[in-house]
């Protein structure tokens, strides 16, 4: 079993929704969650939008390789109604967003996927809800 950290934003629709049905997906898809933050509300970041976004972190374990991890994720994504990922940096509004940070202490960079993920630690709304996680 290994064990995941994983960042959950959502500016779109009834956003407390988005988040719980994402991380009862996950509970179901990926493995036990055995953290979660609370839900904060954050400022878009890296675009504009009229629609603050509610994020949060939570911690698994689970048996998937971390491209299985990743391609689980973007499944759950596209169930929960996201039509299309970032390109290029160029972000938008989306219904859900799940990024893996942390998977044990591996380190991984090929073109589909790497971690930790590279933009973690500019980001206050990844950063809070992971501390109060790690420190269970």
């Amino acid at each position: 079993m290994h064990t995941v950290y994983l960042s959950l934003g959502t500016n779109l629709g009834d956003k407390e929704h988005n988040l719980t049905s994402a991380i009862s997906e996950i509970s179901r898809r990926v493995g036990s969650v055995e953290a979660q933050s609370a839900f904060i509300e954050t400022e878009p970041w890296g675009f504009e939008s009229n629609n603050t976004f509610l994020n949060a972190a939570i911690k698994c374990r689970t048996k998937l390789s971390p491209i299985d991890l990743l391609h689980e994720t973007q499944q759950i994504e596209r169930d929960l109604g996201r039509n299309a990922k970032s390109k290029n940096r160029l972000y938008h509004d989306r219904i859900i967003d799940i990024d893996i940070l942390l998977y044990d202490d591996f380190s991984i960079s090929t073109p589909e996927l790497t971690i930790p993920h590279p933009l973690m630690n500019e980001r206050d709304f990844v950063l809070i809800p992971l501390k109060q996680i790690m420190q269970i």
